[in-house]
């Protein structure tokens, strides 16, 4: 097997910060590029990866992260000076363009609190970082009569994904809760789907909330049916798993991933 064959399955991804903007009062935009980034698989819908930052202090060791994330990559990764590799979070890809090599993820920006957030914020053209793709969370359920996708803040990119690679026949509900009503953004989704802005009353309500109250007033025709995708805040979606399958939506319609907790870094 070549070089360029072996780099296309490993998942492995280096790239740079080509430039960050701020997109809405809570998020944040950072463009990569890379000449890698032009072989990243396009998964689309809600297509995630392992960021890899680099430390504050210039002393990342970017050899310590792992061709993947089985117990085997996880080890190697751990075995690693804790001093010197890198800090990750997972993240959902915004938008790619693998014919420049470039790729877009948003970050929500809240302050100094967690750890890619803050750096996001401050990342300056050249950092350096790694990505390590791991596909896709959403499959569309060809049998679904109606799709609901449920989010706050974090899960925006995802719920925004995935209305987007829907089949343009799709019919469904996605609430999404933001911090302000000045955090929307435009979305491309099928004619046939109504999307619900939920911004906060108060920027320092509890996050989630909105989207729950919203969830358990939803009431599917045939709940059987349902295509149902929830992330973000985990109780969130500990909760509105709950309720879904409490009024019949089957276990296995329901995707779902708890991206953070309040009062606890992400």
């Amino acid at each position: 097997m070549a070089f360029s064959d072996a780099r296309k399955t490993r998942g492995l991804y280096r790239a740079e910060v080509l430039r960050r903007e701020s997109v809405t009062p809570h998020m944040t935009r950072v463009t990569f590029r890379g000449d890698e980034l032009r072989a990243l698989p396009q998964h689309g819908f809600d297509q995630w990866f392992r960021l890899f930052l680099p430390r504050e202090d210039g002393t990342t060791d970017f050899d310590a992260v792992p061709e993947g994330f089985g117990m085997a990559g996880y080890l190697k990764y751990m075995m690693a000076n804790a001093h010197t590799r890198p800090l990750f979070r997972n993240y959902t890809v915004r938008t790619h363009r693998p014919d420049v090599g470039e790729l877009d993820v948003d970050f929500v920006a809240h302050g100094d609190g967690g750890i890619a957030g803050p750096w996001a914020q401050r990342a300056e053209p050249g950092e350096r970082v790694v990505l390590l793709d791991q596909g896709r969370g959403f499959e569309v359920q060809p049998d679904a009569a109606s799709h609901l996708l449920v989010g706050d803040e974090s899960a925006l990119p995802a719920v925004l994904g995935i209305l987007r690679d829907l089949p343009r026949d799709a019919t469904g509900v996605a609430l999404i809760e933001i911090p302000d009503a000045a955090d929307a953004q435009h979305v491309e989704a099928p004619a046939g789907f109504e999307v619900r802005w939920l911004p906060r009353p108060d920027p320092h309500s509890q996050p989630g909330v909105l989207a729950l109250r919203e969830l358990e007033a939803f009431a599917p025709l045939d709940p059987a049916s349902l295509s149902a995708y929830l992330a973000g805040e985990q109780s969130l979606v500990a909760a509105g798993r709950r309720h879904l399958v409490g009024i019949g939506v089957p276990k296995q319609r329901i995707v779902f991933t708890g991206y953070w907790r309040v009062g606890r870094a992400g």
